[in-house]
């Protein structure tokens, strides 16, 4: 069905990826054959429209888990805590092009935009995203509406903590300064900004889908009210801090599981760190021989350093 939200992610999801990201997209719907319903790009790559910056975000939606690795292990990992993240490098126009891919089922997917209490997923995207892939019309019907229902999602959980009067670069910036905050990357406001500038355009023309799905008053200038109670601010604000303590646990976990799942995976780890923290981890020999005891010692050299503070 139609509206103003659904045409705007229906646009922005359709719009062409950079050629590497799409060989990149192809290469895993040949690994994963049948079983890959959709493959959704997203990140700083897909902001600046170019594979440039390193790695580019992807996220596979499969059928089911056991199908789609052939595994029990992996499709055990991926259903108690999701996703799982793996490593994609390719050749490409005489180059190696990479990605970090997350695999996630279409219908635990569909549940996160919406029902999980953390913001993982409703907070990732709400934000506009690209859709590679879709098997069918009916998937990309399915994608489209759980996208949409991210940005309402997102939207809801946010606005009980944003000032009476507000414009989608508030909406936009301090909701994602919240959501980075309830995981291991408490981004610096300066950069939310930066990420907030260079897809302007469509943040706000999301913003305004939204207002208008869900009915906020706009001023002449173009400002939201803001039709939040007191009791729910209260809430809200109760609700968000159990959301950083619960984020930072569960990235931990994702970030131990992913120095198994993921190739070089302590190196992604001390990576991560350094670029969301600040803190350098030195990778020694007996690190990358023992990636769980040397992923733990990384976490405990970060909290020690204020890393995760």
């Amino acid at each position: 069905m139609s509206s103003p939200l659904h045409d705007v992610i229906l646009n922005l999801s359709g719009r062409q990826a950079p050629a590497p990201v799409t060989a990149l997209g192809e290469a895993l719907r040949l690994r994963f054959g049948t079983h890959l319903l959709a493959v959704l790009f997203y990140g700083s790559c897909r902001r600046l429209h170019d594979d440039a910056d390193g790695i580019a975000d992807l996220y596979l939606l499969v059928d089911d888990y056991r199908s789609a690795y052939g595994r029990c292990l992996p499709a055990l990992a991926n259903r108690v805590l999701a996703p799982n993240v793996y490593y994609l490098e390719i050749p490409f126009a005489g180059r190696i092009v990479r990605a970090k891919y997350a695999v996630l089922s279409l219908r635990q997917f569909e549940r996160g935009t919406v029902h999980w209490f953390h913001s993982y997923l409703w907070g990732r995207f709400a934000q506009p995203c690209g859709l590679l892939y879709a098997a069918d019309e009916a998937i990309n019907r399915r994608v489209v509406q759980a996208l949409g229902r991210a940005a309402t999602t997102f939207a809801r959980q946010i606005l009980p903590r944003l000032p009476a009067q507000f414009d989608a670069e508030v909406l936009w910036t301090r909701g994602l300064l919240l959501t980075y905050a309830a995981e291991l990357r408490p981004e610096r406001p300066g950069r939310i900004r930066a990420h907030y500038a260079d897809s302007a355009t469509e943040f706000m023309a999301i913003a305004r889908a939204i207002a208008l799905e869900q009915g906020w008053d706009i001023t002449p200038a173009g400002c939201y009210r803001n039709p939040s109670t007191r009791r729910q601010r209260w809430f809200s604000a109760c609700g968000w801090v159990a959301r950083r303590a619960q984020g930072k646990l569960l990235s931990l976990l994702r970030l131990l599981k992913a120095s198994f799942t993921f190739d070089g995976g302590i190196a992604y780890i001390a990576w991560k760190i350094e670029r969301h923290s600040g803190v350098k981890v030195e990778i020694t020999p007996l690190m990358r021989r023992f990636p769980l005891l040397g992923a733990i010692g990384a976490f405990w050299r970060t909290w020690r350093l204020g890393g995760f503070r």
